[in-house]
């Protein structure tokens, strides 16, 4: 853990700029934003990006603010507006990749590259393999076919010096602007190529899959200053005060380049967005003040999850779909397979570029290993699809132990899909590169060891560097965009950060991740919705009670009959005549949004069922199953045939209101700095991108009447009551909260404790929160079970203004007599 150098944000509230939401309409949201209690305005990227750029992550141009949200000049109004106000700014920054646009000269630096290839003095800024293959040229996989047929769409510019394709203009290389087409084509720095080569002649790193994003080399120091000399001047004027770090997985180095921004920022407040799995630890080498919270946001959904209950429910999933092992009917099969999938096609380059690399340096070390090249890829993907984390940390010294007992287990596995031992010895080639070590070099030399020369120690480093950068891509790609779509058991399960085979978790888990937390990473950030969350934090709270009512759940399927099971028709090769899988997908998410119209509902269904890839794809769309699918979730789950799930709806209000209420709760008391999305102060139904992505709407007239002593009408207003309480009580009290503050768990005594979770936070404020209500209905209710009080007090309950005393044991029926949630503070 660093520690900032200016003070830490008590809470900050995510705003999604775009064109239709700009930095005006953020200013004019400020003053409601400071009433409803938090202290930063967390902003999406601001730099230049593709015009009309709904998230702004297609950076184009580093040295200016995005005009299209009112340039530097709005910013900096927003900023002032915001201080006077109170509240501060932290931008998303983006320093992985930039956009390959259309055009592409809207990438000045990328155009100038076009233009003169390896002598540009921006070639050091990309991430780009001029050895691979092409003849020494950028492959760039714009073209709609293969080059001969869409030869006629070319028009060559000489006067302007372009080419043209389409809507498509690269630079011609000087002095080439005469020649035939085909040598013209030939000549360039650029290699012009159908799209579909991208999987697998790529030869520049992206982000994921996405080749229109080209990865930047910020570990080069001239790169980190050009590209980041905007921002940082704008944290020197005071404009910004806070950085969220995109992808850092992404990087050569992630630790050093949190060092340099540490530096370059003078120690603000940053969070990196980075996504641990399991009992991953953040590395505590990293110059930053943890993560952006997809770890808390794990070990909040856990505590709503029965885990009777989801078993329970994965039976009748598996009596309604009926899935292979390896397609939805193992969690970790199912992995298994998608990493395979991905690692084999998506990510073919990215493979392929390592193998060349492994040959390289096996060819040169003492001992030749006599690797085939076949051999040296099936050691790569055996490895890579065996790793439990997004990737290893091979340079960091906080982290070596621990990546190195992984890798070895990794590799264990991997050496049994070889039939000749013999050849199972690349497998530990690969293991060795992985970790930083030269071939042969023994364990805890450090990679320090003699060798051959200098070319050897940069394709050492850089096999290290692009297995970790690609480890995280086939994590990324075969879990979240794969897996999670192909397992939709418990859809709030399937989350980002998630574990969707063991999706329960108690409350001892949960209070030991926040004592660590307070420990460790005491300004971390913490989150329940994001730009990036598949659904929303309340479409996950009301999914949730799903796994305390499976057999209800069976019921209302069954009720259907074959009603319930979405007919694809036969006319989609391999699809077969029914695909209960997505139906069961469709009923859910249409339960979660809670009575959303099919124009919301049947989109977020069909990308679902794109990610999946198991009977349509992005890249090979089935016209007859999409147009089915569509026309299921319109008759179905949004249709006619929805009725029991507004009973089941109805039936299940109450318990939907204390997941909704408790998690909001959890989020804002427990240790870190609560980041809240955009509208999810109050009751926030929202779905995958674009659904969550729509420009914010804000009601301060309600913040102001429940001010006024109104009551709470409904769902949402409750829980704007309750955030605006717990966030003015962090803003007033911060030291109660942050770097410096305690956490103490608080035990219910009796029958029913364990559907009670509540902590105490400097012995000063007790959160106490209801879980698993339905299943603690049925059970009888509290009977006797109360809680204890911390000493001291009198103990004042914010929502209701009750008192108790310190010290003093109160039946939880009386104490959530009229709420699932309470909070109180001291004094």
């Amino acid at each position: 853990m660093t520690q900032p150098s200016s003070p830490s944000p008590t809470a900050t509230y995510r705003l999604q700029l775009q064109p239709d939401f700009p930095f005006a309409a953020a200013e004019r949201a400020v003053p409601h934003l400071a009433e409803l209690g938090v202290s930063h305005l967390h902003l999406s990227p601001v730099l230049e990006s593709v015009p009309g750029s709904t998230h702004g992550y297609d950076v184009v141009d580093h040295t200016a603010v995005r005009a299209e949200l009112g340039g530097e000049r709005g910013l900096r109004q927003l900023a002032a507006t915001a201080r006077a106000h109170g509240l501060g700014l932290v931008v998303d920054l983006v320093p992985n990749h930039m956009a390959v646009p259309q055009p592409a000269g809207l990438n000045g630096p990328l155009w100038d590259v076009l233009r003169h290839g390896p002598a540009s003095p921006y070639a050091r800024w990309f991430d780009v393999d001029w050895d691979g293959g092409h003849d020494g040229r950028l492959l760039l996989p714009v073209l709609g076919g293969p080059l001969g047929d869409e030869l006629p769409h070319f028009v060559v510019a000489a006067g302007d010096g372009l080419l043209r394709y389409h809507e498509h203009a690269f630079p011609l290389r000087p002095g080439t602007e005469e020649l035939p087409l085909p040598r013209l084509l030939a000549s360039q720095w650029y290699r012009l190529a159908w799209w579909r080569l991208a999987r697998s002649e790529l030869n520049y790193r992206r982000f994921f899959t996405i080749s229109e994003l080209i990865g930047v080399r910020v570990e080069d120091p001239e790169v980190f200053d050009a590209t980041h000399r905007t921002v940082l001047r704008l944290i020197r004027d005071g404009v910004i005060d806070g950085l969220r770090i995109d992808h850092p997985d992404g990087l050569v180095d992630p630790g050093g380049y949190l060092a340099r921004l540490h530096e370059g920022t003078g120690g603000r407040w940053t969070v990196v967005e980075k996504i641990l799995t399991g009992d991953e630890r953040l590395p505590a080498s990293w110059a930053c003040a943890g993560t952006t919270g997809y770890d808390a946001l794990r070990h909040i959904d856990g505590l709503f999850v029965c885990p009777q209950g989801s078993g329970r429910l994965f039976s009748h999933y598996r009596d309604f779909v009926t899935p292979l092992a390896d397609e939805g009917g193992d969690w970790e099969e199912t992995v298994r397979r998608a990493a395979y999938e991905v690692v084999t096609h998506d990510l073919a380059a990215e493979v392929e570029r390592l193998v060349r690399t492994a040959a390289r340096i096996s060819g040169r070390a003492p001992r030749p290993g006599d690797h085939a090249p076949w051999a040296l890829r099936q050691a790569l993907r055996e490895l890579l699809v065996r790793l439990p984390v997004y990737r290893p940390y091979a340079a960091d010294a906080t982290r070596a132990a621990t990546d190195a007992a992984m890798l070895g287990r990794a590799a264990a596995g991997a050496r049994g899909a070889f039939r000749v031992p013999e050849e199972a010895r690349a497998v530990d080639l690969i293991h060795d590169l992985a970790l930083g070590r030269c071939p042969d070099e023994p364990a805890g030399d450090g990679g320090h060891g003699d060798t051959p020369d200098a070319a050897d120690r940069a394709d050492r480093a850089d096999f290290a560097a692009r297995f970790a950068q690609t480890a995280s891509a086939l994590h990324a790609k075969s879990v979240e965009d794969t897996a999670f779509y192909r397992y939709p058991v418990l859809l709030s399960a399937c989350e980002v950060g998630g574990d969707p085979g063991e999706p329960a978790l108690g409350p001892d888990a949960f209070h030991a991740y926040c004592a660590r937390v307070q420990r460790d990473w005491p300004t971390t950030g913490t989150v329940l919705s994001t730009h990036d969350t598949k659904r929303s934090a309340d479409v996950r709270a009301r999914i949730a009670v799903l796994s305390e009512c499976p057999d209800r759940w069976r019921d209302v399927l069954g009720s259907m009959a074959e009603a319930a099971v979405c007919g694809v028709g036969s006319g989609v090769d391999g699809a077969g005549p029914a695909d209960p899988m997505v139906s069961w997908l469709a009923w859910q998410t249409a339960f979660g949004l809670g009575g959303a119209g099919a124009e919301r509902v049947a989109p977020a269904v069909l990308k679902a069922a794109r990610e999946a890839g198991l009977r349509t794809s992005w890249t090979e769309p089935r016209a007859d199953y999409e147009e089915a699918v569509t026309e299921f979730v319109h008759s179905g789950p949004c249709g006619p045939l929805g009725a029991p799930l507004a009973a089941l709806d109805a039936e299940l209000a109450p318990f939907v209101r204390a997941n909704v209420l408790g998690a909001a709760l959890l989020h804002l008391t427990m240790p870190g700095v609560p980041d809240l999305y955009q509208g999810s102060e109050r009751l926030h139904a929202a779905l995958v991108d674009p659904d969550n992505r729509a420009p914010a709407r804000f009601r301060p007239e309600l913040l102001a009447e429940l001010d006024g002593g109104a009551a709470p009408l409904d769902l949402s207003a409750e829980k704007l009551r309750l955030t605006a309480t717990a966030l003015r009580l962090r803003r007033r009290r911060p030291e109660w909260f942050g770097a410096t503050a305690s956490y103490e768990p608080v035990r219910a005594e009796g029958p029913a404790a364990d559907h009670c979770v509540a902590f105490c936070r400097s012995g000063r404020v007790v959160t106490v929160v209801t879980r698993l209500s339905l299943r603690l209905v049925e059970t009888g209710g509290w009977w006797d079970t109360g809680l204890r009080l911390p000493p001291g007090g009198p103990w004042r309950e914010l929502l209701t203004g009750r008192e108790v005393p310190g010290g003093a044991l109160v039946g939880l029926s009386e104490l959530l007599a009229d709420a699932p949630v309470a909070l109180f503070a001291a004094g």
